[in-house]
């Protein structure tokens, strides 16, 4: 019963920080899902294609700025790696890429 009333008691607290750094990242936000999107609407084959067609083209305008905006806030990189690592890493296991 305690545990049921404590987690009555953290699930606002949750929801309100899950909103406040959407709010906080709206840049991150977008950039976040358009990448898991990505990565759940693509093959292997297409995400190994588009990787090698990249490779050696210097990032675009945007992502420069993404990237730049990352290096200098921890907290927004952190907030970025939470958003993408699971479905990043679910689709490299799925496609035998990690073990």
């Amino acid at each position: 019963m305690i545990n049921h009333v404590i987690w009555f008691a953290m699930a606002p607290a949750l929801l309100f920080a899950n909103v406040a750094s959407a709010q906080q990242y709206p840049m991150l936000d977008a950039v976040a899902n358009r990448i898991v999107q990505k990565y759940q609407q693509s093959s292997c084959q297409q995400l190994a294609q588009e990787r090698a067609a990249k490779k050696g083209t210097p990032p675009s305008q945007g992502e420069q700025k993404v990237i730049l905006a990352m290096r200098n806030d921890p907290q927004m990189r952190g907030e970025f790696i939470n958003r993408v690592a699971a479905p990043i890493a679910n689709k490299m296991f799925e496609y035998g890429m990690i073990p």
